[in-house]
């Protein structure tokens, strides 16, 4: 009986851990594709379904003229590179909480994140859609159209 209880106990920590571990992950941007949007927590399916990939967010506004001419851009390479390559954007005039949290100085700022979540690389301006993947290839990811 004893040593049902240890076995239990153990049981129990290991989940509380495993689940602060995808929280943690969850709360710094490491769950990209598979929740985007807010990132719930997952369930067992959703998670052994979830493809962690690297993560291009646009910060701006629909309002701002350079912010405008990245959407098309944008547009284009969530369509292009889909399943590979997760693209987001936030309109910090909407949404001011994410300035804040993501140190936004100008708009637009485009920010690359690995598969982890971790920042690569950060830039403030227009980004042309060609200087956008020469910098993921810098950064070590290829991608290919998809069909």
């Amino acid at each position: 009986m004893k040593k049902n209880l240890i076995i239990v106990g153990l049981l129990a920590v290991a989940v509380v851990t495993v689940v602060g571990i995808k929280n943690a992950k969850h709360s710094n941007g490491g769950c990209s594709s598979c929740c985007s949007g807010g990132c719930p927590a997952p369930d067992a399916t959703e998670a052994r379904q979830c493809v962690m990939l690297p993560r291009l967010l646009d910060l701006g506004s629909d309002q701002c003229v350079p912010c405008k001419m990245m959407d098309p851009i944008l547009a284009e390479l969530k369509s292009a590179y889909t399943g590979q390559l997760d693209v987001e954007f936030i309109d910090v005039w909407k949404d001011e909480e994410a300035s804040a949290l993501y140190g936004i100085r100008m708009i637009p700022t485009q920010v690359f994140f690995d598969v982890d979540g971790n920042e690569l690389f950060r830039h403030e301006g227009f980004f042309a859609k060609e200087d956008i993947l020469a910098k993921w290839q810098e950064l070590g990811f290829e991608f290919e159209v998809a069909n």
